[in-house]
């Protein structure tokens, strides 16, 4: 299906799969507030983490009431929709399938019975011991799987849901339910989820995919980004903490631990996942990717008279790249930002055209000049490919690619959706066979030392497993994500806690 984010989609250039998270998640606990509202634009300011399917639930004390569908946040929900969601506690979510595949039937947030009320919840992240935790609630429940299992999905999200169901006893607390079953979860999950009083946050050991708590005036908030805490005017408190469980009730915020802190945050969500706008362990997200372009301008320098990025997700860097040499910046392609929005399926002849359907240079910004062209990563390698040929046919006198991520070798199995591992070009190719195959005069990635770096966080904390095959979450035997094979080099125990 195409895509609504506006960047290139998968229908519109055949072949091409870019890097894609699977999940934002947002809840609020606010008595008094537009709780549905404020949800609603916390999940739009996090649309960019999943543009397939978005959803809403409410709590008014009493019942909780979810309304979620397939499409963008502002094609699923209008007045008309969110006028029925009443009450102070919501979960929201917004989700792109890296398990289950793109269906209603996997929207989030996902519903579940407990002992006492009902379940609603979100989540961002993948498990990697989805099957051994579904055994666990087969052998409880045989085939008479209650909640979103038993109305077909087929997500570790609903494997979830359905723990903190199963597991509770008549009279327990969710909040007591969740201790019992968050060590059980092996993988990276940040979850929101709520019964009918209570608004919870949970973050995985590794802290591998984000997620923060923020103050409003009559509550709190909790989102995957700081971006969507600006948006509805929550001021920024902390990060939760890997191993943390957050409660907040009418009695307030209390936290307890479920398993001791290991850190290993995404350096992804640095190079290209979170909003620029974003602050990540109290670093902005913009600084960073500014700080590989000029570590990249170190590394990789090119006499050249232009430099242009790939709008929007190589910007940053490649003004960076401009402060640390001294080329000048320009925009040299102009981006359709609608493409993905189209219901309309392009002819063939309009598919060949690839893309230009998103982006076509200004030829008079680009004649005759030698350029460097920026970008965050390279997958298959197919968007700069074209692009590469496309900038040549206006006039471009070199060439120059640089990218300020390394080379991405291997898949995640934590959340982010990459091809596998034999569809990586990086993947058996040198460096100079991948600028042959792209047709470019020159290519340069950053290092890993200097992606690191440019991060200020020390790589012991960070999950570079994309980029080095070394893995800090142990993966399950039957661990895979759209057909990626298991590392074929042995990953590290989550024991260590160490990411080489």
């Amino acid at each position: 299906m195409a895509r609504g984010d506006g960047r290139l989609s998968h229908e519109l250039l055949p072949g091409e799969k870019g890097p894609q998270d699977e999940c934002g998640v947002f809840g609020v606990w606010a008595p008094g507030e537009d709780v549905a509202r404020l949800t609603y634009f916390g999940i739009y300011a996090l649309q960019h983490r999943g543009q397939e399917s978005a959803g809403i639930a409410t709590s008014n004390g009493e019942q909780i009431l979810v309304y979620k569908d397939m499409g963008l946040v502002s094609q699923v929900f209008d007045d008309r929709a969110l006028q029925p969601l009443q009450g102070h506690i919501a979960v929201g979510h917004v989700r792109y399938s890296t398990t289950g595949a793109s269906a209603w039937e996997n929207a989030q947030p996902t519903l579940g019975p407990t002992a006492a009320g009902t379940v609603a919840l979100g989540h961002n992240g993948n498990l990697t011991n989805t099957t051994e935790l579904m055994e666990m609630v087969q052998e409880r429940f045989g085939k008479d799987l209650r909640g979103e299992l038993g109305r077909g999905s087929s997500t570790d999200t609903a494997v979830i849901t359905a723990m903190l169901g199963g597991t509770a006893r008549a009279g327990e607390r969710l909040e007591d339910v969740a201790m019992e079953v968050l060590p059980l979860l092996e993988g990276a999950f940040s979850l929101v989820f709520m019964d009918e009083h209570t608004l919870y946050a949970a973050r995985d050991a590794h802290g591998i995919r984000p997620l923060v708590l923020g103050r409003l005036e009559r509550g709190w908030a909790v989102a995957s980004e700081t971006a969507a805490l600006d948006i509805v005017g929550a001021t920024f408190v902390r990060e939760i903490e890997p191993g943390e469980l957050v409660t907040i009730d009418a009695d307030g915020l209390r936290s307890r631990r479920f398993a001791e802190a290991t850190p290993h945050g995404c350096v992804f969500e640095y190079v290209y996942l979170a909003r620029p706008d974003t602050r990540i362990a109290g670093r902005s997200v913009n600084a960073s990717r500014l700080e590989m372009g000029r570590v990249l301008a170190r590394e990789h320098p090119v006499d050249a008279d232009l430099i242009i990025p790939t709008p929007e997700s190589g910007t940053p860097a490649a003004i960076g790249y401009a402060q640390g040499s001294g080329i000048p910046f320009g925009q040299g392609l102009v981006k359709n930002s609608y493409v993905g929005r189209t219901f309309i399926q392009p002819t063939q002849t309009i598919r060949q055209l690839g893309i230009r359907l998103k982006l076509n240079p200004l030829r008079e910004v680009i004649e005759g000049k030698r350029l460097v062209v920026v970008d965050d990563s390279i997958v298959r390698g197919n968007t700069q490919r074209a692009l590469v040929r496309m900038l040549r046919e206006a006039g471009a006198a070199e060439v120059h690619v640089r990218i300020s991520s390394p080379p991405v070798k291997w898949p995640c199995f934590y959340g982010i959706d990459f091809a596998t591992r034999a569809e990586l070009i990086a993947n058996g190719l040198t460096t100079d066979e991948i600028r042959a195959s792209l047709g470019a005069d020159s290519l340069g990635y950053i290092s890993l030392e200097g992606m690191v770096e440019a991060t200020a966080i020390p790589q012991q904390r960070l999950c570079t497993a994309c980029f080095t095959g070394s893995y800090p979450v142990r993966l399950g035997e039957h661990a895979t994500i759209s057909g990626a094979e298991a590392p074929s080099v042995p990953p590290t125990p989550a024991t260590t806690g160490a990411a080489q």
